[in-house]
């Protein structure tokens, strides 16, 4: 038998192993700076665009505008999504 082959079937595996622990450890995305446009938070939510601008008109969601663009945090995406859940499943007394 070879050894050759299996020394070079080795130090591949450890190459191979070496990239993928650096894919895993990775940084994430850091989603906290994160802005939405009005069209992205209604795919978020499953829900029209109309839907998304009547929720921040009436205050449930805080947006702000960029010249004529409406742009909502990551963060204000989230706890909405939060509330929504919280209140979905809140028993009726």
């Amino acid at each position: 038998m070879d050894n050759t082959h299996l020394l070079i079937q080795s130090s591949d595996l450890k190459e191979v192993k070496s990239l993928l622990n650096q894919l895993l450890n990775r940084p994430k995305e850091d989603l906290s700076q994160k802005l939405y446009t009005v069209k992205e938070a209604s795919l978020l939510f499953k829900v029209t665009e109309l839907t998304v601008r009547n929720k921040i008109k009436a205050g449930e969601i805080k947006a702000f505008k960029i010249g004529d663009s409406v742009r909502i945090k990551h963060e204000e995406i989230f706890n909405s999504l939060q509330e929504v859940k919280s209140i979905k499943y809140k028993r009726k007394a």
